[in-house]
């Protein structure tokens, strides 16, 4: 649930914060959609032989949010995939992923999204995740998660699944996980009715819609989760790390449809992540 401090802007000025961030979401969805289903360079960020993707399109897309951010309210930091850290002194930083979900872009898939967070310092006060190509946008902020397709808003509602016998769950990818995590998620994935791979931050807010129940992955950053966090968590979901600690710092994430699905799935997550732990 919503934290308040000190940081976070009055109901008038949350408003205000949100049509904003709506428009750095249009102006990311038009960077990025020429470039989409099309030729493109891609680039490796990775020099150990394996393969993080990046390209034009992402690095355009955080470049001109970026420069509205600055230019609309220059004492917010601002956090990006792939430029950095700003510093700001106003308490409320920007966290933006331009593409989460860059290999499924350069695959042609349209489960990436545009991510954009505003926190506080303790948790994300708002966050959206745009999906241009099928002119869906979710939204949590206040007490609320909708969706918004083709001018048509729904307000957002996780199932009401109790019982990982009967839950649908989703991770993007197994290579996401080392090796003992990748132990534990299969533990998990055995006592659910159905695992599928491959959505990114779709299925954050599939499960949000009431489609999926489960979400579990590893080696997050901050930029990967923290706009998706208000939009399961307004939508009656749990977000936290393996050990039900904040999952504003990425890692090993797990959201659930409820507090009591949320319950069963750390009772097999908590224990691999405690021993991790224990090692390092």
């Amino acid at each position: 649930m919503a934290v308040k401090t000190t940081n976070s802007p009055k109901d008038s000025e949350l408003q205000a914060l949100v049509q904003f961030a709506c428009s750095l979401a249009d102006v990311a969805g038009e960077t990025i959609l020429p470039h989409f289903r099309q030729p493109l360079l891609i680039d490796n960020k990775l020099e150990d032989g394996s393969f993080d993707p990046v390209t034009i399109a992402d690095r355009n897309a955080e470049l001109k949010m970026r420069a509205a951010i600055q230019a609309q309210y220059p004492s917010h930091g601002i956090i990006g995939e792939e430029f950095g850290e700003s510093k700001g002194d106003s308490g409320l930083i920007w966290v933006l992923d331009p593409i989460d979900g860059t290999r499924a872009f350069i695959s042609g898939l349209p489960v990436w999204g545009v991510l954009i967070a505003l926190f506080d310092g303790t948790y994300p006060i708002l966050g959206i995740m745009d999906q241009p190509f099928t002119q869906e946008r979710f939204i949590g902020v206040g007490k609320r998660s909708v969706s918004i397709h083709r001018g048509v808003e729904t307000v957002l509602q996780t199932r009401g699944c109790e019982n990982l016998s009967s839950a649908i769950m989703m991770s993007t990818a197994p290579d996401m996980f080392d090796k003992s995590e990748f132990a534990v998620q299969q533990l998990l994935a055995n006592q659910v009715k159905l695992l599928r791979y491959g959505a990114d931050c779709y299925g954050y807010s599939m499960l949000a819609s009431g489609h999926i129940d489960l979400v579990v992955e590893a080696g997050l950053s901050a930029y990967d989760i923290q706009a998706l966090i208000p939009i399961v968590e307004n939508a009656g979901g749990v977000v936290t790390d393996w050990l039900g600690g904040t999952a504003v710092n990425g890692g090993q994430v797990v959201a659930a449809a409820t507090p009591e699905l949320h319950v069963q799935a750390l009772s097999i997550l908590a224990p691999a992540a405690r021993k991790s732990a224990s090692i390092l």
